[in-house]
């Protein structure tokens, strides 16, 4: 179902339509149309649109709109920037062209808002008539009439129409081939004024089945996540048990034959203990010394002695107190415990006891 709604072409004009159901008129009235009557479009009175015809090339809408908008230019007294340009597409070697003030089209919008109408389009009233193959046809409707030629279309008046149509009477038509036209026009409309910057703004329909499609492959891409982590998990633990297991193996590889059965980790550290005695070891111990003693100048170790406790008892003789305790300080940064005994004078030198364990 389509309802024409005809523009006033003034403001204190009524406004007037048509129901067309099946390409065949089944309604007229006047005011405004019931806003649940399926798809309405808007018809522009024919004093308000000039129409041109004009060959243009095959391009894309906005390449044939810029083509037209300099033909209009040179054809227009009015400033091409407050028009608006719409280029028909009838299949013909030349397509129609409709011109009209920029601030007329946008009260047209405005005003059918106001009454919570958006047109799926707006035609010019001329092109609701059967374009002609020579001569002219006229017609009465929306309040108007309207005169159509084969490259034209206008308002009828009457020294225009005859300045147009010169020695050629146009053809009035009568009320069924009028109807017939209209719906063949609004089935197929060859020019919608609603182009570019007064476009109808289409609603994007929530596409549900989509939805539910993104839906289920957001899932499968957050389990298919979900998987890789749980392997990336298990073959690392698995490689943890496999080196945990080799380090063990290795550890009992340490081991003398027949100890006892328990934690590697824990036998084989016993074992370093007992070989390298207590505290940090004979060795450890009495290499920190030796360290400590080659970094001081003027000391030099006596005599040592490594206890069962694990302390180091060494008789150290330094050239003065300062080296002494140079000597002490260096052991003490290495993280030892260090007591010392008095110093004595031997000769020219100082002798005393220190005694070096860990803390």
């Amino acid at each position: 179902m389509t309802t024409l709604l005809f523009l006033p072409a003034h403001a204190d004009d009524d406004w007037r339509w048509l129901r067309i159901v099946d390409e065949a008129v089944v309604a007229r009235g006047e005011g405004v149309p019931d806003a649940d009557a399926g798809e309405v479009i808007a018809v522009a009175p024919a004093d308000a649109v000039t129409l041109h015809w004009a060959t243009l090339p095959d391009r894309s809408p906005a390449q044939a709109t810029a083509a037209a908008r300099i033909l209009v230019s040179e054809a227009s007294a009015a400033p091409v920037d407050g028009l608006h340009v719409a280029v028909g597409d009838e299949a013909q070697d030349e397509r129609p062209i409709g011109v009209v003030a920029s601030a007329r089209m946008r009260e047209w919008l405005e005003s059918l808002a106001r009454i919570g109408i958006d047109p799926a389009a707006v035609l010019p009233a001329p092109l609701l008539l059967p374009r002609p193959e020579s001569g002219y046809v006229r017609a009465d409707f929306g309040g108007q009439s309207v005169v159509r030629g084969a490259t034209s279309g206008f308002a009828d008046e009457a020294r225009l129409t005859e300045l147009v149509t010169g020695d050629t009477a146009p053809e009035t038509l009568g009320r069924d081939a009028v109807e017939a036209a209209i719906a063949v026009a609004a089935a197929r409309p060859v020019l919608n004024l609603r182009q570019g910057a007064f476009a109808k703004r289409r609603r994007r329909a929530i596409d549900w089945a989509l939805l539910r499609r993104l839906a289920m492959l957001g899932a499968l891409i957050l389990l298919t996540t979900l998987t890789i982590d749980l392997v990336r998990i298990a073959k690392y633990s698995f490689a943890a048990d496999a080196a945990e297991a080799r380090t063990e193996a290795i550890a009992r590889e340490g081991l003398p034959r027949g100890a006892a059965q328990g934690d590697p980790d824990r036998l084989l550290t016993e074992r370093l203990s007992r070989l390298r005695g207590p505290g940090a070891g004979f060795s450890a111990t009495t290499a920190a010394l030796a360290e400590a003693v080659r970094g001081t100048s003027g000391t030099e170790v006596v005599s040592i002695a490594f206890e069962p406790n694990g302390d180091l008892r060494a008789t150290i003789s330094a050239e003065g107190e300062a080296q002494a305790n140079q000597l002490v300080a260096r052991l003490r940064e290495d993280g030892f415990a260090v007591t010392t005994s008095t110093f004595e004078a031997n000769g020219q030198r100082l002798r005393g006891d220190i005694t070096v364990t860990l803390p």
